[in-house]
């Protein structure tokens, strides 16, 4: 790792135009924590100083922090979640046969041993040396600050926290079925977001994160015999070793100390996460102008071969999203081996590591490593709006896998579109506007937040042009990067690129759960030429891209402009010949349009040749004339 210092990634976070309005403003953290690591008993103690930057025009009495490690608790919120919800995340669970056959599903929270839980204890909390008063309620820090700070100024808080890693249920955990050590996440105590909305001091259930952005100055220690990777460039290279170490660097090991201490520095990120084992291998690849990739994983003979393949392959992937999104602004990038799923991380990601090489690669790497741009670059709130980078990430997660297989699928994100289909004909659809700890299942968090926000921008193809859609991402990267992007912005993004209004589309997506159908009604003959009949049965609008097929073979287009939408695409399939027919008004149920061909020589129309547009009822949008 290289020993940094990156100015040129505080120049990116503040000289781009504040996009979202001339009075954006974010608040800012710094860091810098001490934290010794007991792998005995896997607790650890730690000093934090935070210099907390209130770029706001509020005055702030008070402040929120996260302690997330409460959550693995028996009797916490997080337990009660498992409880009540009717399909719990099989991680959370421990099945029971019953004797009458059924089986029963207990958390596994609940079962926790007082050696087995997590904890976070905050003790000697200080705001400029002045003691503060501060309650521990759940997985939420609330602290009454000893002096108000005001608009425009900055503040020192120092504390002393006192942690215990949980058995890994989720994300953070020791020792978890694949034997890795610790896998730290979401670790020490986090300063909640303050933003234009105010506070979002969320209890921990299980979902999603919303951070500061700063700089992280982190120092770890830990036995000499265990490997860290995570967030952050390693300062101390010369004395850790392990691969880290510059070439040529004579490396000076403390082998008269029982401990290492592994210093860490991260440049504007909103998170600092990292993962230690005894046994782990570390390689290092380099992306050609662009990021240091490092491969940390067990000494598994069972899986070395796989982790060796996989590494060319996320070396094409960074390439491939830095071309379609934007450059990756970070020196270095980390995949390692967490023993549970798949999680992203600022700078790195946790992942099982014991799958195929194909399956790690397009169905984890792929994914995850997406969310360095939708959701560690551009940071939007996960708890209210995870479509924003669960789906964002899922799109740009296919559209990579299917250039990187060279697959030439005409629709790569189906899985999406199917998945928000099921999700419909299920009847428990919730709008994606549903903070994602309100999901009244597993499955419809899942669907929403995954799928439904992928087809978000896929289907914005079939409404501005896959080239626009493009643009559009590329624009939105470059505005946004390093903030907190709202829905408006991904929208306003849309607008300012392709000219089209499409405020209607964020709201009926968004925040309802209106659905798109439309039909074929009627095609009769009409001295010598054909009328056909389109309805509209859904609420949702859309524009009508209509393909015709003749007997001999020959095809045309034609394309229904939305009125409320004021744009006409461009020609999709220019091969085929288009004419654009007069705008269609929502409030007209029912289009009529002219052919000036008998009925006869038609052998076909389709609605939406491309499979773009998710109509939920896709057996009205073609006509066969027998």
């Amino acid at each position: 790792m290289k020993k940094i210092f990156l100015h040129s990634l505080f120049i990116l976070s503040f000289s781009s135009a504040f996009a979202q309005s001339n009075t954006y403003w974010q608040q800012k953290v710094d860091y810098k924590m001490d934290v010794v690591m007991d792998v005995n008993n896997y607790q650890y103690q730690g000093k934090q100083k935070l210099v907390y930057t209130n770029n706001s025009s509020d005055t702030l009495r008070r402040v929120f922090y996260h302690l997330y490690n409460n959550a693995f608790q028996p009797g916490s919120e997080m337990d009660a979640r498992i409880q009540n919800i009717p399909d719990p995340d099989a991680r959370f669970v421990t099945k029971i046969k019953n004797p009458d056959e059924t089986e029963t599903k207990e958390s596994r929270i609940a079962k926790l041993l007082p050696n087995e839980i997590g904890y976070l204890k905050i003790t000697n909390f200080k705001q400029d040396g002045i003691s503060a008063k501060s309650k521990e309620v759940g997985t939420i820090l609330e602290v009454i600050l000893a002096k108000p700070l005001l608009p425009n100024s900055k503040t020192t808080f120092t504390l002393d926290f006192d942690g215990q890693v949980p058995v890994q249920i989720r994300r953070s955990g020791r020792n978890n079925k694949e034997g890795i050590a610790l896998s730290m996440g979401q670790w020490y105590p986090k300063i909640a977001e303050f933003d234009f909305e105010g506070w979002h001091a969320d209890p921990y259930i299980a979902r999603e994160f919303y951070s500061v952005w700063g700089n992280f100055d982190v120092q770890i220690t830990i036995d000499k015999d265990y490997i860290i990777g995570g967030t952050g460039y390693l300062q101390n290279a010369n004395e850790i070793g392990f691969g880290y170490e510059k070439k040529g660097v004579k490396v000076k090991k403390k082998l008269d100390s029982k401990t290492l201490t592994w210093h860490f520095y991260a440049p504007n990120v909103h998170d600092f996460t990292w993962a230690a084992d005894k046994d782990y291998l570390h390689d290092v690849v380099q992306v050609p102008d662009g990021a240091t990739l490092h491969f940390l994983y067990k000494n598994n003979p069972k899986i070395i071969d796989n982790w060796k393949k996989i590494q060319q392959k996320t070396v094409q992937l960074m390439q491939l999203y830095n071309k379609t999104v934007g450059k990756y602004p970070y020196d270095q990038y980390s995949i390692i081996q967490g023993g549970d799923g798949g999680m992203e991380y600022a700078m790195c990601t946790l992942m099982l590591g014991e799958g195929t090489a194909e399956g790690m690669v397009n169905k984890v790497i792929s994914h995850e490593m997406a969310h360095s741009w939708f959701q560690h670059v551009l940071g939007s709130n996960e708890s209210k709006h995870p479509w924003m980078d669960e789906g964002f990430a899922s799109f740009l997660e296919h559209y990579g896998v299917n250039e990187l297989n060279q697959a030439h699928l005409e629709n790569p994100y189906k899985v999406g579109y199917d998945a928000y289909f099921a999700m419909v004909d299920s009847g428990k659809e919730q709008p994606l506007s549903t903070h994602s700890d309100r999901y009244d299942t597993n499955k419809a968090y899942s669907t929403a937040s995954y799928r439904k926000g992928e087809v978000f921008l896929a289907q914005l193809q079939y409404l501005i042009g896959k080239e626009n859609v493009m643009k559009t991402l590329k624009r939105y990267y470059s505005d946004f990067k390093f903030k907190h992007p709202t829905p408006n912005d991904i929208k306003r993004t849309a607008e300012r690129i392709s000219g089209g209004n499409l405020d209607w589309y964020l709201t009926d997506w968004t925040q309802t759960t209106n659905t798109i159908d439309y039909g074929i009604k009627e095609v009769a003959e009409k001295e010598g030429s054909t009328k056909i009949t389109l309805e509209r049965i859904g609420r949702t609008p859309m524009p009508m891209d209509v393909l015709v097929e003749y007997i001999d073979g020959s095809k045309e287009s034609f394309y229904i402009p939305l009125r409320m939408m004021s744009f006409e695409k461009e020609n999709p399939t220019k091969e085929i010949k288009r004419t654009v027919l007069n705008d269609w008004a929502w409030a007209q149920a029912t289009y009529i349009f002219e052919i000036q061909k008998p009925k006869n020589t038609i052998k076909n129309i389709v609605l939406d040749p491309s499979g773009l547009m998710a109509d939920v009822k896709k057996d009205n949008n073609f006509f066969e004339n027998k």
